[in-house]
């Protein structure tokens, strides 16, 4: 899926839109998902995620070695 952050697992949430005279349509509400390009010194190399805004935020905070390890124990190839 390509609204979906790697770190955090969000994905598009869904309702309706509802016009001026109450007819309802399907919309999709997607994540801020972003590519961001981290240095990986334990690996000595570059890894690309694909990370919504407040996973960014997390990132900062626990360090990236930390965020790959949990994407990795998410089962997902970095």
């Amino acid at each position: 899926m390509s609204a979906h952050c790697q770190l955090t697992g969000s994905q598009p949430g869904f309702g309706n839109n509802i016009s001026h005279s109450h007819r309802r349509t399907s919309r999709r509400f997607d994540p801020n998902i972003q590519r961001k390009r981290y240095w990986l010194p334990g690996e000595g190399r570059y890894v690309r995620l694909r990370l919504s805004a407040k996973a960014i935020k997390t990132v900062d905070v626990i360090g990236v070695e930390a965020a790959v390890a949990r994407i990795r124990a998410r089962g997902v190839k970095v």
